[in-house]
């Protein structure tokens, strides 16, 4: 008899409550393609979104350091 081994791993959407929303899939969307484009840092970062979207939910849609990084420490709670 051969045994099988699965292997452990974590799955990332195992401790989500519920689904992401459209602005929240767009948000992940954003911030991978500036990273994968070599943005790294958190001023870069913000150019990108005020430049590609999407806008901030508040702030008349635009992006600074700070509510950047409010929303992201709100969407992680």
């Amino acid at each position: 008899m051969v045994a099988t081994v699965t292997e452990v791993y974590l799955n990332p959407h195992q401790a989500r409550r519920r689904a992401p929303t459209q602005y929240e899939d767009l948000l992940g969307d954003s911030i991978e393609r500036a990273y994968g484009a070599g943005i790294t840092e958190l001023a870069a970062l913000v150019a990108h979104l005020n430049r590609t979207g999407p806008g901030c939910p508040y702030n008349n849609g635009v992006w600074t350091e700070e509510n950047y990084q409010e929303e992201i420490a709100r969407l992680a709670a």
